[in-house]
């Protein structure tokens, strides 16, 4: 059992001890390492939330091809375990060895895309991310490579130019050159299971699922982390020690993902980002809603284990899942189980795991052709922003125009994710028309009594669900809807 993490800093090894001692906790963020190393501190601590972006590093580690998957990341919301046979790549690791400029950074100098030097850093990383994603980089694609990354001082307009140009004359960088020595070193780290425990720390990243399963019995007070973007703000905004860990990012039985006709089966440590790559052109209501799920520096951290299991009732994924009918499987010392998603959440940020279960896998049934599924999440900005009220809908429809089957499924609206049941029950068997959907706008006013809060009073999320099914009803036309 180890309780060393080894890795790759710009493609040198490292190593640092997180037993009794050290300097260093389980849960120290990868931002407060790099900053604590002067030779490192062209990354920024803006707002230490992964708000910003200015603390974008990039992750390269073995992907399931052989090669080298890079993603941005914030570094600010990853705990240093997270680093364990990844090639940890920092703004000062760009340049080439005789000095020369990584096309990126060339193209944002020829661009005047440099700005004042607190953003640029992180912008140049997210972009360097870019240059290594397969498959054409558009427009589109470079603006949602910067979502994640704010910046105040000019404008993004250079930034973006210097992207497209970079990227639309990619070739091989010395990146490329180093990857067969990068992949022979990391694949030389061992992947066992790593325990920490300190004076005051336990943490545990498990290898396999079975000892994690071994791990949770022992220890049900562990909180679970796989991705840790939501109780990685518990250490960098509230200061908590958290005095037991079980981080399941490591498991890579975790990160299964299986498509077929019917279904898309993702283990619970499958990313959010790859989640959305694959329901792109097979559940689009799914991709659109995974799209402004916070920025790509989160989605390439956050995954759909973690997100099921906060029980929020404004996670992003969940309104869809509800809609979709989805399976929940959790396993634990009795076994796997399969909990319909509908059950799966049982209070305000609690679910039906027990105390000894974890997540394993969710099954999201692809909608067949002539069901329409639609998604809305509405919020006060467009990308990084909690929701005030999200929406599902799935609709099958008669051949003369009547519901067949209805979902209506909300989140922000209740302590759960929830479906207006009552809604359902009226429309069912009725003309999808303006006039019953009007009707049936108070009906939804009657499924929820939703709370006031910092984003939006419980009127303004009534007014905004009974909007959302008109709006639904508008984008269907009252017309058999195809697949979506």
């Amino acid at each position: 059992m180890r309780d060393t993490i080894q890795f790759l800093v710009n493609g040198e090894p490292a190593r640092i001890d997180l037993g009794p001692g050290s300097p260093w906790r389980p849960t120290t963020t990868v931002l407060q390492y790099l900053r604590a190393h002067p030779e490192y501190r062209g990354v920024k601590e803006g707002c230490a939330e992964g708000d910003c972006g200015a603390c974008t590093v990039v992750l390269a580690e073995d992907g399931t091809d052989g090669a080298l998957q890079y993603r941005a990341v914030d570094s600010c919301l990853l705990f240093l375990p997270t680093l364990h046979r990844k090639n940890l790549i920092t703004i000062e690791g760009l340049r080439a060895t005789d000095g020369a400029l990584h096309p990126v950074q060339d193209a944002i100098v020829r661009h005047s895309g440099s700005q004042c030097g607190f953003c640029t850093p992180g912008i140049v990383m997210s972009l360097f991310a870019l240059y290594h994603t397969a498959g054409v980089i558009g427009r589109h694609d470079v603006i949602d490579a910067l979502a994640g990354n704010l910046c105040r001082c000019t404008g993004y307009r250079p930034v973006v130019d210097a992207a497209l140009d970079s990227c639309a004359a990619r070739g091989p960088d010395h990146f490329s050159a180093a990857e067969p020595g990068v992949l022979r070193a990391l694949g030389a780290i061992p992947s066992d299971d790593m325990l920490i425990e300190t004076e005051t720390q336990a943490y545990c990243r498990p290898a396999t699922l079975a000892f994690a399963l071994r791990y949770r019995s022992i220890k049900p007070e562990a909180i679970i982390v796989n991705g840790a973007t939501d109780v990685a703000l518990r250490v960098t905004k509230r200061h908590e020690q958290l005095a037991s860990v079980l981080d399941l990012s490591g498991i890579a039985e975790l990160r299964s993902l299986r498509v077929s006709p019917a279904a898309i089966d993702a283990g619970a440590g499958v990313t959010i980002e790859e989640l959305r790559r694959v329901a792109t052109g097979r559940i689009p209501a799914l991709a659109e809603m995974l799209s402004v799920f916070g920025s790509r520096q989160i989605r390439n951290v956050a995954t759909l284990g973690g997100n099921l299991g906060t029980g929020s009732p404004i996670g992003d994924t969940l309104p869809v899942l509800l809609a979709l009918e989805a399976t929940v499987s959790v396993s634990g010392p009795r076994g796997e189980r399969a909990v319909p998603i509908q059950d799966f959440f049982t209070g305000y940020r609690s679910t039906a795991c027990a105390p000894d279960e974890i997540i394993v896998a969710v099954h999201i049934p692809i909608p067949p052709q002539g069901t329409d599924v639609r998604a809305i999440k509405v919020s006060r900005r467009k990308e990084l922003d909690i929701s005030t009220v999200s929406a599902a809908m799935r609709l099958r429809t008669t051949g003369n125009g009547s519901v067949d089957e209805i979902v209506l499924a909300y989140g922000g609206m209740a302590a759960t994710p929830q479906r207006a049941s009552a809604t359902e029950a009226f429309l069912s068997g009725k003309p999808w028309s303006r006039s019953t959907v009007e009707a049936a706008m108070d009906a939804v006013a009657n499924d929820f009594a939703p709370l006031t809060d910092v984003r939006g009073s419980a009127q303004y999320r009534t007014l905004i669900a009974r909007n959302v099914l008109l709006k639904f009803w508008a984008a269907t036309d009252g017309k058999e809807g195809a697949a979506s």
